[in-house]
């Protein structure tokens, strides 16, 4: 086979430009990082790639989005419950010194006036909104747990057909941690705000008699075990919201491991071996060079050359 000057120099060219791809694709996952920079590069390792940045993906709307909304909720319950046992435990104290025999009916009347301040001040506090949601009314998140007068799970009042009161108060309003785990994050407390109510009118009511029945200290005195039956409603709730906060905690901690673990994986799955890439290209351009050098002496000669 005649092999001609032109053919020599094609394949030389061709040779060069391979090294040439050669060394800008080992420069490109120096530069980038990564191994695998296009589908043709390593297929099976994209495949693999994909399920990996999708785990991270879920993990992210996991951990920073469904679990910071768990938080929320947990956090701004308990605020609001320990809001209630601050309000509670200073109503211990009025119904104490108000139960002491040497207080008048005027240092009772000034205590009733706090007292009725405080219930609003609960009544407040049942309607505690997150993000615009009320927290203490189950799944019925955009109905607050007093309005006009009337808590949620009461009937409202009317003329005939009573209006129902709206269904949901006593739900559980359940959040995904993790895929297929949800985990409740609301204290449905409806009831015990009703109870609270109904215990700080009872309260006001001793506290000034009723015509023919002035108040007195041995009424006023039973009503310390409501007061200390509510508080202790109240703590109730508190530690099952401790618990589940230590769930959440737990949870995103798990959560955080997951995400180590899954990028390290996606990483060794198509980061970039440095010590490798390094040595392959001092190699490459080794070899490059060389071919430059030979290809300068095929392509050397010229008619000047023979002519001389």
């Amino acid at each position: 086979m005649r092999i001609t000057q032109s053919m020599l120099v094609n394949n030389m060219v061709r040779n060069l430009s391979n090294s040439n791809s050669k060394l800008d694709k080992i420069q490109n996952q120096i530069d980038t990082k990564k191994r695998i920079n296009r589908p043709s590069d390593d297929p099976v390792a994209i495949m693999r790639g994909i399920g990996y940045h999708r785990d991270v993906d879920k993990i992210d709307q996991y951990k920073e989005k469904n679990l910071g909304e768990v938080n929320n909720w947990l956090d701004n319950s308990d605020a609001a419950l320990d809001a209630v046992g601050i309000v509670l435990h200073r109503v211990h104290y009025i119904v104490g010194e108000a139960a002491n025999g040497t207080k008048t009916e005027d240092d009772r009347a000034k205590y009733k006036i706090e007292i009725d301040e405080l219930k609003k001040h609960l009544q407040s506090i049942s309607n505690t909104q997150m993000g615009g949601k009320y927290i203490f009314n189950g799944t019925n998140t955009l109905t607050p747990v007093w309005k006009d007068g009337v808590f949620s799970n009461e009937t409202l009042p009317g003329p005939p057909p009573v209006p129902p009161s709206a269904p949901g108060w006593d739900k559980a309003v359940n959040i995904e941690v993790t895929e297929g785990t949800e985990m409740t994050v609301n204290v449905t407390a409806v009831n015990m705000f009703k109870d609270l109510d109904t215990m700080m009118q009872n309260i006001g009511d001793a506290l000034v008699g009723t015509p023919g029945n002035p108040s007195n200290s041995i009424e006023i005195s039973a009503l310390i075990k409501s007061v200390t039956d509510n508080l202790d409603v109240v703590l109730e709730k508190r530690a099952e919201l401790g618990a589940r906060q230590n769930r959440a905690e737990m949870m995103e901690n798990r959560l955080s491991s997951q995400n180590i673990s899954t990028i390290k994986m996606m990483d060794d799955n198509e980061g970039t071996d440095y010590e490798k890439a390094i040595s392959e290209l001092m190699l490459q351009e080794t070899s490059h060079r060389a071919s430059l050098a030979v290809g300068a002496r095929i392509i050397q000669p010229s008619l000047v050359d023979f002519l001389r």
